[in-house]
């Protein structure tokens, strides 16, 4: 039951992950599609972002006294006919809302698999379930991304409903295969959106622990959002080419997703979690920097390796904050990410627009993955 549930979760994050990122590579497609601006563009990440932020606070706390398996079969079902929805749209205003509709789905989802691989796994098994389900975002980088592009050169929409479909599949396998997720805490009692959040953020230790997460996406995601735009004005790469130069981009994080837990366990998670960020807070800069495509391919598998690794400890250390109430971790956790995409993204779209060079946008995020690592580090919870 552990293994078809987590492979579930596997499939249920690659699509999830393909949707989120397809977006990237397909920016210069759109862009000229709807005839919008480059600045004006990044909304098409932002809406997708904003809808997951905003409706995740509210869901977090709701799952938490629902069966986690009957949230998920709702959402995938969502997920699946707002995305398809996305292939429908007519124009620059329309893929905005579609984009923020799917947002709001998969909102509903992702919380519910964090929060529910502690539930169905033994306690020294759970970084590792951390890091397969991960590892289904690292192969829609890898597979996901290179796939849509390829079908996004001969239609923009046909990923969408491709996605769409598959979605719809996992549904049905969700309802059929997942075994039931039921409350831990008490359903009887009066529901309160705001008491858990409250509950969860009255310590200093989780309050510095999530800025630090949260600035380390809003800097992660400014840069990833516009690596297609980047890729296609410098070296003139079409949508498949740009799908292709990611293929490396999902390799890395899939092996770091995969394998990163054994180096947790060997170096600590402390050690292993700042050096990793100060790394890559290096790697950004010299991959704007690099000017061919060869070398562009093994700083994103490097940088992606490492991101990778990452993921499932900051994941693994922000559930560690509680034992009720992680659904509202997951929430919490899941929309400081997509809050963070929504602000890294228009702010990169801003900054690219102004300065025309992709530099500038890493250096931001290298500023924001310095910070991240000292909060991180006077947290203190990462060496608990």
């Amino acid at each position: 039951m552990q293994k078809s549930s987590l492979t579930l979760f596997f499939l249920i994050m690659f699509a999830i992950g393909t949707d989120t990122f397809l977006i990237s590579p397909l920016l210069p497609v759109l862009r000229h599609e709807f005839h919008v601006s480059t600045a004006s563009s990044g909304w098409m990440v932002s809406a997708y972002a904003l809808g997951y932020a905003l409706f995740a606070l509210v869901a977090g706390p709701i799952s938490d006294r629902l069966n986690r398996k009957h949230v998920m079969v709702f959402g995938m079902a969502a997920f699946s006919i707002s995305t398809g929805l996305c292939a429908a749209a007519v124009g620059f205003w329309s893929m905005v809302l579609f984009r923020f509709l799917a947002g709001v789905s998969a909102a509903v989802i992702s919380p519910q698999i964090w929060a529910s691989i502690p539930i169905l796994l033994p306690k020294d098994k759970i970084l590792q379930g951390m890091g397969i389900a991960t590892a289904g975002l690292s192969i829609a980088q890898m597979l996901g991304l290179p796939l849509g592009s390829f079908f996004a050169a001969r239609d923009w929409s046909l990923p969408f409903i491709i996605i769409g479909l598959f979605s719809l599949l996992l549904t049905l396998l969700l309802l059929f295969l997942l075994p039931s997720l039921p409350p831990r805490s008490p359903s009887g009692n009066r529901l309160s959106l705001l008491k858990p959040y409250f509950g969860l953020l009255s310590s200093r230790i989780a309050v510095t622990a999530f800025a630090a997460y949260f600035i380390f996406q809003i800097g992660n995601f400014a840069a990833f959002s516009f690596l297609g735009s980047w890729l296609s004005g410098a070296f003139g790469l079409n949508v498949a080419q740009i799908g292709q130069v990611m293929l490396y981009l999902g390799i890395g994080n899939m092996l770091g997703s995969l394998f990163g837990s054994r180096l947790s366990m060997r170096f600590g998670r402390s050690a292993t979690l700042l050096s990793g960020i100060a790394v890559n807070s290096v790697m950004f800069p010299v991959l704007a920097l690099t000017h061919n495509l060869a070398g562009i391919k093994a700083e994103l598998l490097v940088i992606f390796g490492i991101a990778g690794i990452l993921f499932p400890i900051m994941i693994s250390i922000l559930q560690s904050l509680t034992d009720t109430a992680r659904g509202t971790v997951s929430a919490l956790t899941n929309a400081l990410m997509y809050l963070g995409t929504t602000i890294g993204a228009a702010a990169a779209g801003g900054i690219y627009q102004t300065s025309g060079v992709f530099i500038a946008v890493t250096l931001v995020t290298a500023l924001c993955f310095v910070l991240s690592a000292f909060l991180f580090r006077k947290s203190g919870v990462a060496a608990s």
